[in-house]
Formats: structure tokens, sequence, C-alpha cells
């Protein structure tokens, strides 16, 4: 079941698709890049990170918005939001001039690999816990442990690097609390057991 409507995320990935081709270098982070891990529910914004050259290019060919309380760029495409983030100036959990090396290749895209990517959900989900993309975030969490290959020793090391070891506490309460069992093609019998194996890799 996706959590969002098909002609809006239809019209997301075409536009993803066109910004693959676009001379810049980005890192896709975000509910596109859990989707290309899990094959789960799609996406309606764009997430992504990009350096200097990225963003004058940008600022060049679009109508580039600075979000200063928020720590990044914005431009719309078509009514779809794709969010832009910049090193040494948005403030994510891992920083984003640290991105590129934690990224890897699908479907000809850059993608955030999934450990730092469930440690960036765990950060939007913390600042969002009440609203419904909090409870998106926490979809992409669950479906990231449940139908991506998680290196929970890799997850561990990171939160540990950049000083974020209460993330830990965080993802075993959200995999304990977990109820929108719908979205993840799983009977709620099937999620028991997962949770079990997930609580003692975590």
């Amino acid at each position: 079941m996706d959590y969002w409507n098909d002609i809006i995320t239809e019209k997301s990935w075409k536009i993803l698709q066109s910004i693959t081709k676009l001379p810049i270098k980005f890192v896709l982070i975000g509910g596109w890049a859990n989707y290309l891990w899990t094959e789960k529910h799609k996406s309606k914004d764009i997430d992504i990170v990009t350096g200097f050259e990225g963003l004058k290019y940008l600022k060049e060919n679009y109508d580039l918005k600075k979000n200063d309380h928020l720590k990044k760029y914005e431009i719309t495409i078509d009514e779809i939001d794709i969010d832009i983030y910049v090193p040494y100036y948005s403030q994510l959990p891992i920083p984003p001039e640290e991105l590129e090396e934690l990224s890897t290749k699908i479907q000809n895209i850059s993608v955030l690999e999934p450990e730092a990517l469930l440690v960036l959900k765990q950060g939007a989900e913390k600042d969002r816990e009440h609203s419904a993309k909090g409870e998106k975030d926490r979809i992409d969490i669950i479906s990231l442990l449940t139908s991506a290959n998680i290196d929970f020793e890799k997850y561990r090391n990171l939160i540990k690097k950049y000083s974020l070891e209460e993330y830990r506490e965080r993802l075993k309460k959200i995999v304990k609390e977990f109820k929108e069992i719908k979205y993840l093609d799983m009977t709620p019998r099937e999620y028991k057991k997962k949770k079990e194996e997930l609580l003692k890799k975590i």
C-alpha cells in the first residue's frame, strides 16, 4: 500500500529522472532514496545533496529559493518540491559534505547508503515526530529495516562518530511501537517475528 497519491508520485519520479540528466553531481536522500533501497513507498518530494557548483547551476537555471530557517535551498518543478542541501550550510545529522563518501549507485542515480539514510531519516523523524511527515518517516524507517540489508555495525559506528547514540534507543522504540503494518506488505504475525529479530540486532 502506498502512502502518497500515485499521480503525484509518478510525476515526482519523472522529474527525478529528468534532474539526473542535468550537468550536476548530487546524492539522493529522503523518500526516493528509501524507495530505491526498498521498492516501497514512492515519494512526492525530492531531496538531494549537491556541492556549490551544482547549486550555482540550479540558481542560474531555476527559481532557486533559500530557506534560512531550515538551512536548505528549494526549487519547484511542475508542482513538485525539490529540497537541496549543501555542504557547510545545511544541518543534517551527518554533515552534507561527508555524504558523497557514503553513497552508491542504484539505477544510475547516486543514492545514500542505507545505514546513513537510516540516520538521516531518524533525524527527520525526530524533528517532526507528531506530524503526518513524521509518520511517513517512521514507515520509511521500518521499510528500510525490513527490506534493505542494513549493516547494523556500520549504523552503530555512524551514530557513535556523529555523537547520535540516543538514535539507537529511539530506533528500538520506533520498532516496538510501530502499528502501520498495512504499509509493509507483511502480516502482523510476520512483523512480530521481524520485530524480535530487529531488536536483537539494533
